[in-house]
């Protein structure tokens, strides 16, 4: 007595895998969403973006001196001048177009020491 035994694919859909030797083709990627900031809000963000890469750049000098609120950006970057450390003209330039105490304190300001 016999029983015939059922295999496991008699079950299930057999799906046959891609070769590796075979190239898939490719979705292109979905483009980025539109960006709904104006043009002045991001050319102020890029301005800060490279202030505060200013600031983590130890080249200078440090940004936080014995005070609470450490040293601003222009005295910063005049004491790098004063040392010979060459600081970018553009940092000094955006420093002096903004008045903002955004643009004119440290990265580090804002944390007690």
């Amino acid at each position: 007595m016999t029983t015939k035994r059922g295999l496991i694919t008699d079950s299930f859909k057999v799906v046959k895998k891609e070769r590796r030797g075979r190239k898939r083709e490719r979705k292109p990627s979905p483009l980025p969403p539109p960006q709904s900031e104006s043009d002045s809000e991001s050319a102020s963000e890029k301005q800060l973006q490279k202030l505060r890469q200013f600031d983590l750049d130890w080249r200078f000098g440090p940004c936080t001196a014995f005070d609470v609120s450490g040293i601003s950006r222009l005295q910063r970057w005049e004491r790098a001048r004063l040392h010979g450390l060459d600081p970018p003209e553009e940092i000094r330039e955006l420093l002096q177009t903004h008045t903002d105490p955004e643009f004119n304190h440290n990265l580090w300001s804002e944390y007690p020491l």
